[in-house]
């Protein structure tokens, strides 16, 4: 039982603090009829669909096929460099940042022992999660502080593209321009396993699922629906995935919804956050997220704010920086520590300095194209 405590709490870190955070609010707001409403039920329910929806896509390998075909190629170090870096700032458009990582820092470890240049693990990988921190900002459902403002403020695509898409491109830029020289030159051929797609015909569901997933977050489809047609359809063609969704994520929303709900009925709190967001909403957002994460940052602020554009940059930015500002850098950083010569003292300095270097020119793009 003690070992089975232990896990839980290594494995939900994330959850448990949050609601221990929520159990502390709940004692200086007592529970009323308000808590219903701080419940975010469209969110919740996109999440769980999206999740559902990419682990069906990660069960036929279609990620890893992907990462196969264009190695397949045969690329020279730096475009190499350059594929494994993009990779996961690409994908995780569609997929999220922390699904992107899970898929593609595991493989790019496989394949830098393949080609003998563990040395380049630490730069490539902190490149990855950078980019696939950078890259989710593209889209709503990219993350899911994006996926929970664009519902929040009721966004459309006109209002939300304009914002993110200049500084995707600024991002991808310099990321493409840092991850060329991360390999030597002189470089063998990787050694492909033949990664093969696992029952395209499932994958041809789990693309249909998706669409709708977009139609939902567009507005044309409605969430219940939406709901009611997934669940049904992964429980028909792969039950077994629906016991290995992240409910601690939805139940780490919950308890987000309840701290932030909380949190503007107090009135010290509440003056102090709308004072902080009067000066600067876009660095509010940033700092905000350098302690208690992007997303919890997001869904906490948004009560206090009309400014929903300063807000999506300052948590989509501010996911740059600390380890915990974006929560899928710490999948990085877990599997990378799981590796044979991992080196964290190492890791933690690129990983440092590479954010440092992120967000100071994302805040300065943002500042000259925003102000």
């Amino acid at each position: 039982m003690k070992t089975r405590i232990t896990a839980f709490l290594k494995g939900e870190a994330v959850l448990c603090v949050a609601v221990v955070c929520a159990v502390i609010t709940m004692a200086l707001v007592p529970p009323d009829g308000a808590y219903i409403g701080y419940i975010d039920l469209r969110v919740l329910c996109l999440l769980l669909c999206l999740m559902a929806v990419v682990a069906g896509v990660q069960s036929c390998g279609a990620f890893q096929y992907l990462a196969e075909q264009m190695l397949l190629r045969r690329p020279g170090p730096r475009t190499l460099g350059i594929i494994l870096v993009l990779l996961p700032f690409f994908v995780s458009m569609a997929v999220t940042n922390d699904v992107a990582l899970i898929t593609f820092v595991p493989f790019t470890l496989l394949l830098l022992e393949q080609l003998g240049c563990r040395r380049a693990a630490v730069p490539l990988l902190v490149l990855q999660t950078v980019a696939a921190n950078l890259g989710s900002m593209a889209t709503p459902v990219g993350n899911p502080q994006n996926l929970f403002l664009y519902a929040a403020y009721e966004l459309t695509p006109g209002d939300f593209f304009p914002v993110v898409l200049p500084l995707t491109g600024i991002a991808l830029v310099c990321l493409a321009a840092a991850a060329a020289p991360v390999l030597p030159k002189a470089l063998p051929a990787p050694e492909l396993t033949g990664q093969a797609l696992r029952n395209p015909r499932k994958l041809a569901l789990y693309g249909v699922l998706f669409v709708l997933c977009l139609l939902t977050v567009f507005r044309v489809l409605p969430y219940g629906i939406l709901t009611v047609i997934v669940v049904a359809a992964l429980a028909l063609a792969e039950p077994v995935l629906l016991k290995k969704l992240d409910y601690g994520l939805l139940a780490t929303f919950v308890c987000f919804f309840i701290v932030s709900g909380n949190l503007g009925r107090l009135p010290a709190v509440h003056d102090l956050l709308q004072s902080l967001l009067e000066r600067s909403t876009l660095l509010t957002g940033v700092l905000t997220s350098q302690i208690i994460s992007n997303v919890p940052a997001a869904v906490l602020l948004s009560g206090f704010t009309d400014n929903w554009r300063d807000l999506l940059l300052g948590v989509d930015i501010g996911g740059l920086g600390t380890p915990i500002a974006s929560l899928a850098s710490l999948i990085t950083l877990k599997l990378y520590l799981r590796s044979r010569e991992a080196r964290p003292g190492r890791f933690l300095a690129v990983f440092t300095l590479a954010n440092a270097a992120g967000l100071v020119i994302l805040l300065a793009a943002a500042a000259v194209l925003f102000r």
